[in-house]
């Protein structure tokens, strides 16, 4: 095999793919970066049997083969190689050859036989989205996924198709994400839960535009993501999701619209007083038009007012400020709409729309402070 390319291109080309590389593997194989050049395009596979990526990259190739070199490695050399045109060349005992301009290197690569290519998947009908819309979907929910595989099902998010919308749900059994979207056109009913690894992996190589699609395909096993010259396969977390719906109660006693961007630094602030580990609460007093904020912990205590628009009773409720830190990061809305209904109910934060429901549990303050 011998090809040519720009170091751009190939760079670009081994950071995408690297993302499907594994970290540790009993398989030495699953540690490499395939190079195909069998064919008139340059693909760089990588597969960890969980998640695979693809990619295509443009360059000249001036004897067809494959190769399969260890991403590790391969990876640093191209992006440590001058800003030049990279030749790739290696012969039949695996031995490759690296060089750009002056530099020169000489590794050894597998045969690309033993290498797991991408699984075959049979693509009916895409769901269409653009890559912008995508990326803040992921952004918008990924954060309240279950970090442990106490619960597998939690470790994914939910991807729920009816009719012309997509809903996009995270949970981690202490607060629920829910992104709801409008899609071009109608399609089947599906329900699949993606790793939240995956999805991790994709936002970070998705470009981001508005204008560019991304074509999703669901089947029982897999999920295809497919975008540009890319594509992406991940295995589907088996099980049924959580029955969110008996869940989201749209009855309230107390609604609240308040300055998102206030109340984010305000509760920002309040966390300055608690050391990492420490299970403190931000305590909401809400009364008539303003909302006090108070948090204690063994350095001292915080309390400020923030000006409201309530309908309905007073409350006092307890949070863990991580949480309402997250959800109000990831919310664009200047304004926004907080439903309660008693100290130990869930508080939602909800678009009229309904295009994003956070739902937050309360905690016992009274029994931790």
């Amino acid at each position: 095999m011998k090809l040519i390319c720009t170091k751009s291109n190939l760079l670009y080309g081994v950071n995408i793919a690297i993302k499907a590389v594994p970290t540790k593997t009993t398989m030495p194989i699953l540690t490499c970066i395939l190079l195909d050049a069998s064919t008139d395009e340059i693909k760089l596979i990588a597969n960890d049997t969980e998640l695979g990526i693809e990619t295509t990259i443009d360059g000249i190739i001036e004897e067809h083969g494959i190769i399969a070199l260890d991403a590790k490695i391969f990876s640093e050399i191209v992006r440590k190689l001058p800003d030049s045109d990279i030749t790739i060349s290696s012969d039949e005992s695996m031995k490759t050859l690296i060089t750009c301009e002056k530099a020169k290197f000489d590794i050894m690569g597998k045969s690309g036989d033993d290498f797991s290519y991408l699984p075959d998947i049979e693509k009916n009908e895409p769901v269409s989205i653009t890559q912008f819309t995508l990326k803040e979907v992921i952004r918008q929910t990924i954060f309240s996924i279950a970090d442990n595989d106490s619960n597998q099902i939690m470790t994914g998010e939910l991807f729920e198709i009816h009719e012309n919308m997509l809903k996009v749900v995270s949970l981690d059994g202490h607060r629920i994400s829910i992104r709801n979207i409008e899609l071009k056109n109608s399609s089947d009913d599906k329900k699949v839960i993606v790793p939240g690894k995956t999805l991790q992996e994709i936002s970070k190589i998705l470009p981001g535009s508005a204008e560019h699609d991304v074509h999703i395909f669901m089947t029982d096993n897999h999920i295809v993501f497919e975008f540009e010259r890319t594509i992406v396969v991940s295995r589907l977390i088996e099980g049924e999701y959580f029955k969110i719906d008996q869940m989201l109660s749209s009855a309230y006693t107390t609604k609240i619209k308040i300055n998102k961007r206030e109340l984010l630094e305000c509760i920002d602030r309040a966390t300055l007083l608690v050391k990492e580990g420490d299970k403190k609460p931000i305590i909401m007093d809400i009364k008539d038009d303003y909302m006090e904020l108070k948090i204690t912990s063994y350095i001292g205590s915080m309390n400020e007012d923030i000006e409201i628009l309530k309908e309905g009773d007073d409350i006092m409720i307890g949070f863990n400020p991580k949480f309402f830190i997250d959800a109000l990061r990831v919310i664009d809305d200047e304004e926004i709409t907080l439903y309660m209904v008693n100290a130990k109910a869930p508080c939602f934060i909800r678009s009229d729309e309904e295009k994003y429901i956070y739902l937050i549990l309360p905690v016992n303050f009274n029994a931790v402070n």
